[in-house]
Order: C-alpha cells, then sequence, then structure tokens
C-alpha cells in the first residue's frame, strides 16, 4: 500500500518530490515552494527533516482527467 495514495476521496494526484540540501535557507526554501504552489498548482504533501540538515518535499496535485466529447 502506498502511504501517499489518498484512497477515501477516490482523487489521484501526481507527486513531485524537492530534496533540499542543508545549505539551502529557510526563505529560499519558501521562495521555491511558493513558486511551485503559484505557477504549478502544486501543493504540501510532506515534509521529512535528515540527519545533517536535508530536507526531503513531496508536493502533489490532483489529476484531471478530461473526457472525449467527439
Amino acid at each position: 500500500m502506498d502511504p501517499m495514495a489518498d484512497h477515501t476521496s477516490g482523487e489521484q494526484y501526481e507527486y513531485r518530490v524537492l530534496t533540499l540540501s542543508r545549505e539551502t535557507s529557510r526563505s529560499a526554501a519558501r521562495q521555491l515552494l511558493t513558486e511551485h504552489a503559484e505557477y504549478g498548482r502544486w501543493e504540501l504533501a510532506r515534509v521529512r527533516l535528515y540527519m545533517g540538515g536535508s530536507r526531503k518535499v513531496w508536493l502533489r496535485r490532483k489529476i484531471i482527467r478530461v473526457a472525449r466529447t467527439a
């Protein structure tokens, strides 16, 4: 079972994983995530902080299926 899957609502998501080094400042990380949210319609799904200061960020967005009409 995929821990990132949302089985309750039946919606499907695509995921993007970003790895931020410990040298990445909080303001730079915030700016990067804000740009992904505003222009790519990504939302924050999970953040994991590792020993050494690196961070792994999971972003998700809904997959929109378009039905053919013709």
